[in-house]
């Protein structure tokens, strides 16, 4: 009777998610990975088998790994910034200093925001009030629009990020921190523990769960990285801010290259996996129990 009972439940619980995932996720994936090895345009109905020739394609386009090494660059900074960041703002509001309850919500008030809207926002704070500041106070560093120099519309696109993604990241920390054990933290102040060595010493091993999830949720979603970057600059100025993501959209549906596109969809899922995969193996390796 109980395993009647749990195979019902299971059921009840289990499948709809299982189905969805399937659906959602494996389908569509299977299906990009079996249309790599076509010459489909995304519009007609046939469907010519090619094999391996739009790899081929892949390794020819030079803007895409022009676009793949801009990537890296701006998830080296969006990772390291947004986690040291979040880490010390959350470290801040869990000392007990007062109204940190109303900080911690302001703080995460961006990440409710989608990556459309935001980048819009932020269009119009770089390229109106950015200059508009400029002129009235003759600072040279806002007289231009940022989004008009490549150097500068990247680092829009690193600022913008991270104060996108920094509010969900304090509460992963904050959540760490209120979840240390108050008994460690008493014998190591007792024991003469205290500022950097106790942060160094008990404070960071124990925060590696939080780590380990903090860092996968930045890696994988900045190279992800689309709404934001479509929105803010489009690529713009000539193509020189244009990610991966960007770019493999635009191969697929701008230029009706579909299987190279996914070809470089299917590229990006691999290195992104790898990366992720390798830095949850090894956060997670440092991981202690109180």
């Amino acid at each position: 009777m109980k395993s009647k009972n749990n195979g019902k439940d299971f059921g009840i619980f289990a499948l709809p998610g299982i189905f969805f995932f399937l659906a959602v996720v494996m389908v569509p994936f299977v299906y990009g990975a079996y249309l790599t090895l076509t010459d489909w345009n995304g519009v007609s109905n046939v469907k010519n088998f090619v094999a391996f020739k739009n790899f081929g394609g892949v390794v020819k386009d030079a803007q895409f790994w022009t676009s793949l090494l801009l990537t890296f660059r701006y998830v080296i900074l969006v990772v390291v910034i947004v986690n040291i960041l979040a880490f010390a703002i959350a470290y801040l509001l869990t000392r007990g200093m007062k109204g940190q309850n109303f900080f911690r919500a302001g703080f995460f008030t961006p990440n409710l925001i989608g990556g459309i809207v935001l980048g819009y926002i932020w269009q119009f704070v770089f390229s109106r009030v950015f200059v508009s500041i400029g002129e009235s106070t003759g600072w040279s560093l806002f007289e231009v629009s940022w989004l008009s120099d490549p150097t500068n519309a990247f680092i829009a696109l690193v600022v913008v990020s991270v104060w996108q993604l920094s509010g969900y990241m304090i509460l992963i920390y904050v959540a760490g921190f209120m979840g240390l054990n108050a008994d460690v933290m008493e014998a190591a102040s007792i024991d003469g523990a205290s500022g950097f060595t106790k942060l160094k010493n008990i404070i960071i091993p124990l925060m590696m769960p939080s780590f380990t999830i903090c860092l996968f949720l930045t890696l994988s979603r900045a190279f992800m990285v689309y709404d934001v970057n479509l929105s803010l600059t489009a690529g713009a100025p000539y193509g020189t801010t244009e990610m991966a993501a960007m770019h493999v959209y635009e191969k697929a549906f701008t230029s009706r290259q579909f299987g190279v596109g996914q070809a470089e969809a299917l590229i990006l899922f691999v290195i992104v996996a790898i990366l992720s995969g390798i830095q949850v193996y090894m956060t997670k390796k440092r991981e202690v129990e109180a």
